[in-house]
C-alpha cells in the first residue's frame, strides 16, 4: 500500500517513456490489488491510455479488484483518491498460484468475497458458512467476479447501484487511512467495517464466518 503514490506512478511513467512505449504496447500487472491499481492507473494515463491487461495472483485481487476498472492511487493520507476509470482489456486468473499464499492472505482475500455474497448472493453466503473455502475455490472466484461484472455493467461510474460494492469500506478505508494497514490487511479492515453496517441478525452470521476465517471482529 505504502507504494500508492505519485512517487512510483512517475517512476513507471519514467520507464515507459525511456523504452519508448506508444500506443501499440501495453502494461501487464501480475500481482496483487496494489500492482493492478498502479499498472492501471499508469496505462490509464500514459499518451492518454494504452492498452491494459491484467493477472491478479492473489485471491484478493482475483475476486475483486481485477475487473471493475478502478485505478488509483493515494494521496495526502486519504485512499484511492487520484485515479481513473479505466477498464482492462483481458484479465487472466489461475488459482493454482493462490497455493503459494499463506492462510493470512488467503482469509484476507475471502473478506471480500464476503462481502459480495452477504450484499448479493445468499447461496454464495452459504456456500461459505458451510464449506472449506479452498476446497471451491474455482466456485468462490466466479460467483464474485459474476456479481461484480453485472453490477458494473450496470453503473461502471459508481452513481448508484455499483456503490453497493462499497459495503465495509467506508469505515474499513478510515482504519486504513489512520494508519490501520500497519496492522492489518485491506481485507481485515473491510471486515470489521461490515459488522459495524449491519442488523443484529446479519451480524450473528457474519461474526460467525469471520471467526471461523481468523479475520478480525473487534
Amino acid at each position: 500500500e505504502k507504494s500508492k503514490n505519485f512517487e512510483t506512478y512517475s517512476a513507471l511513467l519514467k520507464t515507459l517513456a525511456e523504452n519508448n512505449f506508444d500506443r501499440n504496447d501495453c502494461v501487464i500487472a501480475v500481482g496483487g490489488g496494489v500492482v493492478g491499481d498502479m499498472a492501471g492507473f499508469t496505462a490509464s494515463t500514459y499518451m492518454r491510455g494504452i492498452k491494459f491487461y491484467n493477472i491478479p495472483t492473489t485471491l484478493l485481487s482475483q475476486v475483486d479488484s481485477s475487473i471493475g476498472g478502478k485505478t488509483a492511487i493515494d494521496f495526502e493520507g486519504y485512499k484511492n483518491l487520484v485515479g481513473a476509470f479505466y477498464q482492462p482489456k483481458a484479465v487472466i486468473i489461475d488459482p493454482n498460484v493462490l497455493k503459494s499464499l499463506g492462510e493470512r492472505q488467503f482469509n484476507n482475500g475471502l473478506a471480500e468475497t464476503i462481502k459480495r455474497a452477504a450484499t448479493s448472493d445468499s447461496e454464495l453466503f452459504s456456500l461459505l458458512e458451510n464449506n472449506d473455502a479452498k476446497d471451491i475455490i474455482e466456485v468462490v472466484i466466479e460467483k464474485s467476479l459474476l456479481i461484480k461484472k453485472a453490477v458494473v455493467e450496470e453503473d461502471e461510474k459508481e452513481t448508484g447501484l455499483r456503490k453497493v460494492l462499497n459495503f465495509g469500506h467506508t469505515v474499513g478505508h478510515g482504519i486504513e487511512s489512520s494508519g490501520g494497514m500497519a496492522e492489518l490487511y485491506h481485507g481485515e479492515c473491510v471486515a470489521l467495517g461490515m459488522l459495524t453496517m449491519c442488523a443484529p441478525t446479519v451480524k450473528n452470521r457474519l461474526l460467525r464466518v469471520l471467526e471461523t476465517l481468523q479475520l478480525p471482529t473487534s
